[in-house]
């Protein structure tokens, strides 16, 4: 039914106007029914919307607080590595600072995780070099090093000798003693000295040849010795 003007009164009856009067309660009746059910379906949406939300945000927090472990754990071992590599590698790491250096993604390299450049930097750090052979060459070196430990020591024991008898005291007495120790010490300062070069050539010194040094340096400071007493006498 068509709703009412201000007419409609003047010209109706009272029973019409009764029959449309009641028809105002119904058409409010479902007004209100719809108005009802319009603000249920607002309000399930809202809440569906609030409880989406906040899903949300528990998994945001969630992956935060997983995140923040994961960032730790990286960074600690970040710094575990670069100890160790500051421990192996010595001065030469100092140009980039004894602290751990700020990280950096290498270029075109974005497809990698923090843990697989840790797990490659840490096989960089662990591997080790092959030994270098031994060659003609460095063995001969190794000779050089024992005739020059004999030599040396058999002119210090010379040297220290003659000192202790030019002189009187204490000292004429502990020269002897004080040379053949400087005797027997430069083959040894030898084999050092092979050791040190070995370790820089990144090569292996074998049991044979520590002992071909020192036999050397001995066998010549002996004999330089015995040629300096025989020629004193």
């Amino acid at each position: 039914m068509s709703a009412l003007e201000p007419a409609d009164f003047e010209r109706a009856d009272y029973r019409t106007v009764l029959r449309r009067l009641t028809t105002l309660d119904q058409r409010a009746a479902d007004l209100r029914a719809e108005a009802v059910a319009w603000h249920a379906a607002q309000r399930l949406t809202a809440d569906e919307a609030v409880q989406e939300a906040e899903d949300r945000v528990r998994a945001t927090k969630r992956a935060t607080r997983a995140a923040q472990r994961d960032l730790e754990e990286v960074d600690a071992r970040a710094a575990g590595l670069w100890s160790e590599y500051v421990h192996r590698v010595g001065p030469v790491a100092e140009r980039f600072g004894r602290t751990l250096p700020p990280p950096s993604i290498p270029r075109q390299r974005t497809e990698l995780g923090a843990r697989d450049y840790l797990a490659e930097v840490e096989k960089r750090i662990n591997w080790t070099p092959p030994a270098r052979p031994v060659t003609f060459g460095v063995k001969v070196l190794y000779v050089i090093f024992g005739l020059v430990g004999g030599l040396l020591g058999a002119l210090g024991n010379q040297v220290l000798r003659q000192t202790g008898l030019a002189s009187a005291g204490d000292w004429h007495q502990a020269a002897p003693v004080v040379a053949l120790l400087v005797l027997l010490a430069c083959p040894v300062l030898a084999v050092v000295t092979a050791k040190l070069v070995a370790d820089r050539r990144k090569a292996a010194l074998d049991t044979a040849t520590v002992v071909t040094v020192l036999a050397t340096g001995l066998v010549t400071a002996l004999l330089l010795f015995s040629a300096m007493q025989y020629a004193a006498t």
